[in-house]
Parts: C-alpha cells; sequence; structure tokens
C-alpha cells in the first residue's frame, strides 16, 4: 500500500497521511459532499437516497435479493463480526413483534481488548484528516443503502415497523440523517485552518510564528441503540463521531441488533479497504436483563455518549456518566403536544392527524398524544363543536382511516413490547385509573401475513386540564388524550409548562387566527419545542426531513441535542496547536 500526503499550505506543517484507495474515495465523493454542503447551508431539501422502494427505482432484483440475504441471517451466527475482539461467547435473543423468533447470535464484545483496539485504531484515523475521513464513511452509507432491502426486514422484525416505512426510516431517511452528520462535521473541521504564519508588530522585524493546527478526536464514541429506530436514532450519534476522528462502538438494544450488526459489518468492510483498521468501528451486543450499557458509559476510554430511549437510564447518563467526564447526548420521552384553537377544513386536517396518530402506531419520538380543544368550542368549516366533538371527528377520522385491515396494518405495524401492548389492551382500565373517559376504544388489527403480530388502532381519551397527572407522563404508543381546556390562552400555557417540565419533540397547532398562530410561535420558543402550524396535507408532525428540519431542539427536557446541527458535531473533536518561530 502506497499513502498519499495531502496538499498543505506549508512544508513544514504534519500532513495528512491519506492510504491510496481513501484518497480514491475522496475524488469519488468530492461532488456529494459539495452538494450536501450547499444544501446544508440553504437548509434546502437534498435526498442522496431515494425514499421510495420502487422496483423502477432499485431494479427488479434489488428486493428479492435484499429478503433472501436476509432470510440467510435467520437462525445463524453473524459471523462476519468473529473478527472484533471476543469472549467466544454467543449471544442474542430477538424476537420479531410480528412473531417469529430470528435466532441469530452475535459474537460478545471482549470490551477491554476492543476498547484497546479502538484506541490503537484511533491516530491513523485522526492523521487521514478530515477529508478522508468524510469520503469513508459516505462509502459506508452509500454500501448500506445497497442493502437498503435487506436492512428493511431487519428493521420491520426487530422494531414491529411495516414494511414500507421500515424500508423508508430505517433505510434511506436513517442514510440521510447519516450524510447530514458527517456534512455538518467535514464544515465544522473545514473552519479550522491547517497552518497559518502570524505575525506580532513589534520594533524592527514583526514576530512571526507558524502555527499548525490539528484536529484530534476525543476517545471512545459509545452510541447505545433503542428498539424502535434502531438506525435512524443511531446513525447521527455513529457518523458525527467516526467523521470526528473517534472510534466508535455500537450497543444495540437486545432486541434490535440485527439492523446495527449489518451496519457494523459493512462499515468494517469498507474501513478494512479504504486502509484503515476495522476496529474503528465495533458492536457490542448483550442478551436481556444485561448491564453492558452502564458497564461501556463507565469505561475509562469512552468518552462520547448517544443515547435514545427511556428517560431513567437517560437520567443516569446525564448525570452519573457526565459526571465521570463524559460527553453525553440523549433523546428520551416527550410529551408532544397538538393545540386546536379553530380549523379551516376539518376533514383535511382530521386526516392528517389521524395519520400522525396511526403511523406505527404512536410508537415515535415524534409522534403526537396531548391534544389540547377549548370547551366552549372552535370555529370549524362544519360549523362550532365542542372539545368532545371534535373529539368525536377525530375518532372518525382515525377509524375511517384504519378501516381496512390488510391497509391498516401497513401502517400501525406492530407493537414493539408488553407495555405498549398491556396500555392497548385495557384501554377502559387505563382510562378508568387516569380518570378520563373513553371517546374512541383501540381496536384489534388482524394481520393476514403475521397472525401472532399485536396490531391496535388508536384509542382517545378524554380529560380535563386539571387532571395534570393524568397526561403529563409518555405513553407510548397507540393512546391520544383529548385535554379540554378553558380557553386557547390555558392550552398554550399548559402546554409550555408540560412541555418545560416534561420534553417535547413536536408540538402542532391549528387556528385561522393569525394572532393565535403568531402566538403559537412565541409559545414554542419559550418551550423550547418545534412547531408545525395547520398541517393538512402529505406533511406529518411526526416526520422531520434531514437537511432542513432539525431533530430536536436540545432546549427541553426531551432532548439535550439536536440532529445534526454544529453543537451536536463540534465538541466531538479537540484542536491541538503546534508552533514555532519562523
Amino acid at each position: 500500500m502506497t499513502e498519499t500526503t495531502a496538499p498543505s499550505s506549508s512544508s513544514t506543517t504534519t500532513p495528512a497521511v491519506v492510504p491510496d484507495a481513501a484518497q480514491a474515495l475522496v475524488e469519488k465523493h468530492r461532488e456529494t459532499l459539495a452538494q450536501a454542503t450547499e444544501a446544508l447551508q440553504q437548509r434546502a431539501f437534498h435526498s442522496r437516497y431515494p425514499e421510495s422502494p420502487s422496483p423502477k427505482v432499485h431494479g427488479e432484483e434489488a428486493a428479492p435479493t435484499g429478503l433472501k440475504a436476509h432470510e440467510a441471517a435467520l437462525g445463524a451466527q453473524f459471523e462476519s463480526l468473529a473478527s472484533q475482539p471476543t469472549t467466544g461467547q454467543w449471544v442474542g435473543a430477538e424476537k420479531s413483534p410480528y412473531g417469529p423468533e430470528l435466532g441469530v447470535t452475535y459474537p460478545e464484545l471482549d470490551v477491554d481488548a476492543a476498547m484497546e483496539a479502538a484506541t490503537a485504531a484511533a491516530r491513523a484515523w485522526r492523521n487521514a484528516g478530515p477529508e478522508a475521513r468524510a469520503a469513508v464513511c459516505v462509502e459506508i452509507i452509500d454500501r448500506i443503502h445497497a442493502r437498503s432491502f435487506e436492512m428493511a426486514h431487519a428493521v420491520m422484525h426487530t422494531s414491529g415497523q411495516p414494511f414500507v416505512m421500515a424500508f423508508q426510516a430505517g433505510g434511506p431517511h436513517a442514510q440521510d440523517r447519516a450524510l447530514e452528520a458527517v456534512t455538518v462535521a467535514l464544515q465544522a473541521q473545514r473552519e479550522v485552518p491547517e497552518s497559518v504564519v502570524w505575525e506580532k508588530p513589534a520594533k524592527g522585524e514583526p514576530i512571526r510564528m507558524q502555527k499548525d493546527y490539528r484536529v484530534i478526536g476525543r476517545g471512545v464514541g459509545l452510541v447505545i441503540g433503542c428498539n424502535t429506530f434502531p438506525t435512524w436514532n443511531a446513525y447521527p450519534g455513529i457518523f458525527a463521531s467516526l467523521a470526528t476522528a473517534n472510534p466508535v462502538v455500537i450497543k444495540p438494544h437486545p432486541m434490535a441488533i440485527l439492523p446495527l450488526a449489518v451496519t457494523v459489518e459493512v462499515a468494517r468492510e469498507v474501513l478494512a479497504e479504504a486502509g484503515f483498521a476495522a476496529a474503528l468501528v465495533q458492536l457490542a451486543p448483550e442478551n436481556p436483563g444485561g448491564t453492558l450499557a452502564k458497564d461501556l458509559a463507565l469505561h475509562p476510554a469512552v468518552k462520547i455518549i448517544d443515547y435514545t430511549g427511556g428517560p431513567g437510564f437517560g437520567g443516569w447518563l446525564e448525570t452519573e456518566a457526565a459526571a465521570a467526564g463524559k460527553l453525553v447526548y440523549t433523546e428520551k420521552a416527550g410529551l408532544n403536544t397538538v393545540v386546536v384553537d379553530s380549523v379551516e377544513n376539518m376533514r383535511a386536517a382530521t386526516g392528517n392527524l389521524a395519520f400522525s396518530f396511526s403511523l406505527y402506531s404512536g410508537q415515535m419520538c415524534t409522534a403526537p398524544q396531548n391534544v389540547y380543544v377549548k370547551a366552549e368550542g372552535i370555529a370549524t368549516d362544519e360549523g362550532e363543536l365542542t372539545a368532545e366533538e371534535f373529539g368525536e371527528k377525530l375518532g372518525q377520522a382515525i377509524t375511517h382511516f384504519n378501516k381496512d385491515d390488510a391497509k391498516a396494518v401497513e401502517i400501525l405495524g406492530a407493537t414493539v413490547n408488553d407495555d405498549v401492548r398491556s396500555r392497548a389492551n385495557d384501554f377502559a382500565g387505563l382510562a378508568e385509573r387516569l380518570g378520563g373517559t373513553v371517546l374512541l376504544a383501540p381496536r384489534e388489527v388482524e394481520h393476514p401475513k403475521f397472525p401472532d403480530a399485536v396490531v391496535r388502532t388508536p384509542g382517545i381519551i378524554l380529560l380535563e386540564a386539571a387532571d395534570r397527572e393524568a397526561y403529563t407522563n409518555e405513553c407510548f404508543g397507540p393512546v391520544v388524550f383529548l385535554i379540554r381546556t378553558e380557553s386557547t390562552e390555558e392550552s398554550f400555557q399548559v402546554a409550555t409548562e408540560t412541555v418545560r417540565e416534561h420534553g417535547a419533540m413536536t408540538m402542532a397547532v391549528y387556528s385561522t387566527d393569525e394572532e393565535v398562530l403568531a402566538e403559537a410561535r412565541e409559545v414554542a420558543a419559550d418551550a423550547g419545542v418545534a412547531l408545525s402550524e395547520n398541517l393538512q396535507g402529505q406533511i406529518f408532525v411526526n416526520q422531520t426531513a434531514a437537511f432542513s428540519d432539525f431533530h430536536g431542539t436540545g432546549a427541553n427536557p426531551a432532548a439535550n441535542a439536536a440532529y445534526a446541527d454544529a453543537a451536536f458535531v463540534s465538541n466531538r473533536f479537540r484542536v491541538v496547536t503546534t508552533r514555532r518561530h519562523v
């Protein structure tokens, strides 16, 4: 292998050492990164990876080839990761929310040996420079994209997402977010000059020094994955850390290992081909009930932690792991909010909301939960409606949207765990415990292909604004709280207070009054939450677009970071200065 020395502004700087294979990737992906950088600066629509699973886009063989690859992994050992440092044991107990056990086992990581290997691999990765790292990352993402159909089945049968959603969210949308993180990282590193000649005026000749600046990683990045969106939520952290010179260890949720195992397999292949150590990316799987996430979080080599999941462990990371000197990024639970003041087109508005509540049975961090409606009535194109009447109209829209079981399952997916199932199965009991009234009970939906899948349509519970204890907890899954308030002002007040106290990823408002909409923008800013206004078409509150929408704000308790702003990336690297007289 020969190596290429990247151009430098001064012959006395420490040059980037780029393997020839990596330099070829720099040239291959130069235009890709230029286009992504321009889109990021303009916050414009940009998608490198097409979201449609159509054979017209991917070719006739892509879907059956992906299915065949997925089926080949089932009931087998994931041998390609045996090159990692292992304990010699195999782990894995994944069961599809649609019923069947996957039967895949993975080599258990020898943590100390893995950290030693990652640390040893970091120097060459650091010394390759930002451009080479970004190009290698793009190649990894492109290769993952080529396996999008295989990934879709892996995501579907670990998360319970319906197939098309698993293809889109687990594949191209996650890949676009990964590219976004790489682009933000590259842009941040480019702002650091490679070398300058510094002059300070003095008597006679000025004092001259050459100052060289080197970007260095902080250490190993730990990414702790979630069950519901194993790739979409993990990729920003993985690629933000990797692009900023940090090795990455990925600890998947025990019930959603396979999608991240495929990801790691691809990453290690590309890194080795590009002339770097595969140990820059490693997988740390475990069986349910273990403590590996906590053990890894406190490992001395780990300096960065990305976490998506429940508030309990997330809070522990934000206190204990942060106190141990770790840089911690979390996304946790929240109370996503809709405020209804008045509605221009009830059919369009309730149809939009029906989709938002139904998509993946509400098992999304961005799915709405709390709907605030003033009791005195709201003006609509169907006349003045009380809060309860609005709830009944919303219930009718949800029922109509999910009337055909065969079509409904392709939106609802399957419930992911026993907690979600228990709420849906005992909805009347849930309403009674909360002191509410059932306006719409969840309906059991029979899946035509997977009879063991537990599929439920969303249900609606009517509550009063005074019932704060009832609606200030996240009820993950197909649960909608319709909360009756005295006025839109009270709706805004309660929404602000609950988001500030408990967090939210999204907020929506419906109003025909420009003054109310203006106040909603102020409320969203006060609460630190993203706002959507009068959504009635094909854009939904629980969707965000890479390169344009920030996912989360980091300004309320639901998340302390945003995918993918500069703050999410820039603190993952530091700058070391070397200076000398000239």
